[in-house]
């Protein structure tokens, strides 16, 4: 995979703190941290491939844990170490996530790869970015792999905000006709994709799925209602979103999924 000038144009343009910090935006933080807890132990060594400016990165350092960062982007490793503070047991690497050579099999308890399969528009390249995840991982360890989910865009960005033309979608083959699976090209920056798309990712590796989860369910299509929410409000959404958030009745209108599976011992 060569190196995708649009990404790093994005990337470098794009505040990606606030949208995490907005109301509807947190709601994918919060649950990708909700569920990274419920596996991370004092002591455990965490590698974040394609860790951004760090959001992720430097809430679980803050908690204690020692982190190791990759970030494409260097923007993103700029502003990742400014806000780095003391005390802080943390590392951010350049590199690609396909390429992982510089890291050392079996070497992390949890691996986190919460935004590079956004932006690789094939499954050879998708497999390989975990495979490299799962290398690096210890046995037994836990592997976050989060994707973008066509349904949950088309509906919030398509139908709902009208910043996508599904008819010129469709035009210009973007969506197919019948079914509205969608097809991402590296200048459309992300790539689509429906579960029996990451299902199919999965088949060729022995691992054991945790839970799939929707990171963000409602949130972005919701977004105008959400942000407008007082506390309380906010409070018990999220408390009816974490409850529903593993339903296969509901899971495909999220935005943003996350995989979590075990690597086997």
């Amino acid at each position: 995979m060569q190196s995708n000038q649009y990404l790093i144009d994005f990337y470098s343009n794009y505040d990606e703190e606030k949208r995490l910090l907005l109301k509807h935006g947190s709601v994918e933080f919060l649950t990708t941290m909700r569920y990274i807890e419920k596996y991370v132990t004092p002591g455990n060594h965490i590698l974040e491939i394609g860790a951004g400016t760090g959001r992720y990165s430097h809430a679980l350092a803050r908690q204690g844990h020692a982190i190791d960062a990759v970030e494409l982007v260097e923007h993103n490793i700029e502003i990742f170490r400014k806000n780095t503070q003391p005390g802080e047991n943390i590392t951010i690497t350049q590199g690609n996530a396909i390429n992982l050579s510089a890291f050392s099999d079996n070497t992390y308890d949890i691996t986190l790869i919460l935004g590079p399969l956004y932006h690789l528009y094939n499954v050879t390249d998708k497999r390989q970015a975990l495979r490299e995840a799962i290398r690096v991982t210890k046995p037994g360890g836990i592997v976050f792999a989060a994707y973008v989910i066509s349904d949950g865009c088309l509906l919030d960005e398509g139908f709902m905000h009208g910043n996508i033309n599904v008819a010129e979608y469709i035009k210009n083959g973007l969506l197919d006709s019948k079914t509205f699976a969608a097809k991402s090209e590296p200048k459309d920056l992300f790539e689509l994709v429906r579960k029996e798309d990451i299902d199919h990712i999965m088949s060729v590796f022995s691992v054991n799925r945790l839970h799939y989860v929707a990171a963000d369910g409602t949130a972005l299509l919701m977004r105008d209602a959400i942000d407008k929410m007082n506390q309380d409000t906010f409070e018990l959404y999220l408390k009816y979103h974490f409850a529903i958030c593993e339903r296969m009745d509901l899971i495909g209108i999220t935005s943003h999924a996350i995989d979590i599976f075990r690597k086997p011992t």
